[in-house]
């Protein structure tokens, strides 16, 4: 009887820990497709180590393409001789603890702007072809931070005191002027006549380019305090695509601004935490969208309904890019994760900072990354640039930029930018 009743209890013991797919157990299988790949993880546990760090990816041909309503750079063309070929000057910014800024780069120039909001075009020989600002003498000290976008041969701008601007791009010559309820956070995303940004207020903002009046807005949940990180916008489908700073992600219908779906990443509590909260920039390859966070989750989402295809622990707030079938990403801790895009199976886990010391390493964060040809350079905030082998994940050189932080590195036209404190360094 004593057995008997062992027995009956052992077997719903097993049915009930099962080890399929769904199961929350260390578990590798084969993988068919790829030939140099022979093992992946899919379970969902933060990284203190590397795993499969020597196998080899063989990748595709830089396409040298951004699909800029997607967010989705790919691997673009870059040799990485890392040879400094230019510096563009600007006065420094006062009180500011990360350069989350984007130039505008154009064939023979390049478009940023200084402390005082004033915007400045240089030619490719670091001299200026033309520098405006249109902002008041008390704004001034202020201190703007802009957003750009280009639309044909215009330039629009937003920025954190609440103006819109459309500028001409030849001449800087103001078009258009307007203010807005409440300062941008965001960066900007162009529709046909029509572009979007989201506020501090987590609202979306529809205007027309014709004049800057607005189209439609919509207030998705606010939160207590000010986001540190700019919320992310891509157009697919006809619809916009956004983050905010409680972490829900919202489509909205472009033409009617009414929502088409809406998936909340976090529970209640992240309203009070919304400073400390960090997430990625959404990036999609026209079905799925993927991001990550500072809580430890990236995510795939169905593009069309906000359905999750798939969830895993990675703790990072840095932009996944998209390679093919592969996602990278790297996380807060400094580990390289390569990702299968299907299923979200970790594939291989390098660490970027092994030569570290210990207790330097404590203090050193990832900034951004972007990926040349097979090469991966990631800039961090003790101000240089690590170039990785992305087929191997070996670290290949690093190279210092500053003494203090700079921005995510950039690539346009086979040349590398990466911004400093006073000036944008060129590199070929």
């Amino acid at each position: 009887m004593i057995r008997t009743f062992f027995f009956i209890l052992f077997s719903f013991f097993l049915s009930n820990c099962s080890l399929n797919e769904d199961s929350k157990l260390w578990k590798t299988k084969n993988i068919q497709k790829d030939k140099n790949i022979t093992t992946i993880l899919t379970e969902e546990k933060k990284f203190s180590k590397e795993f499969n760090p020597k196998i080899k990816l063989d990748l595709p041909k830089a396409k040298n393409r951004i699909i800029d309503n997607l967010n989705n750079f790919g691997s673009l063309e870059y040799s990485g001789s890392l040879n400094k070929i230019g510096v563009f000057k600007f006065s420094k910014f006062k009180n500011i603890n990360q350069l989350n800024f984007e130039p505008i780069f154009l064939k023979n120039s390049l478009i940023f702007f200084d402390n005082t909001g004033t915007i400045i075009r240089y030619d490719n020989n670091q001299k200026i072809i033309w520098k405006k600002n249109y902002y008041s003498k008390s704004e001034k000290k202020i201190n703007p931070k802009l957003t750009f976008k280009i639309n044909k041969n215009k330039l629009i701008i937003i920025d954190n005191l609440a103006k819109l601007h459309l500028i001409n791009l030849e001449n800087g010559n103001l078009i258009w002027s307007k203010n807005s309820d409440y300062p941008f956070n965001s960066e900007i995303k162009v529709y046909n006549d029509m572009f979007f940004a989201v506020d501090y207020k987590n609202i979306i903002r529809c205007f027309k380019l014709e004049d800057g009046s607005e189209c439609w807005s919509l207030q998705t949940e606010n939160s207590l305090t000010v986001s540190a990180s700019k919320y992310s916008i891509i157009t697919i489908n006809g619809q916009v695509i956004f983050n905010n700073s409680v972490g829900d992600i919202t489509a909205i219908d472009i033409e009617t601004g009414l929502i088409t779906w809406q998936l909340p990443t976090q529970n209640s509590n992240i309203i009070n935490e919304t400073y400390s909260f960090k997430t990625s920039k959404l990036v999609s390859d026209g079905n799925s969208i993927y991001f990550s966070n500072n809580k430890n989750e990236i995510y795939s989402i169905n593009s069309e309904n906000g359905s999750i295809n798939w969830k895993n622990k990675i703790n990072s707030n840095l932009t996944p890019i998209i390679i093919q079938n592969l996602i990278f990403t790297i996380s807060e801790d400094g580990f390289l994760y390569t990702i299968e895009k299907k299923q979200g199976n970790i594939i291989r886990v390098n660490d970027i900072y092994k030569d570290y010391k210990p207790k330097k390493r404590k203090d050193i964060k990832p900034v951004g990354f972007i990926i040349g040809r097979d090469l991966l350079y990631l800039s961090n905030n003790d101000g240089k640039l690590i170039v990785v082998q992305l087929t191997s994940g070996s670290v290949l050189k690093v190279e210092k930029i500053s003494s203090d932080f700079v921005s995510k590195p950039f690539i346009y036209d086979k040349n590398l930018f990466v911004i400093k404190n006073g000036s944008i360094i060129k590199y070929n």
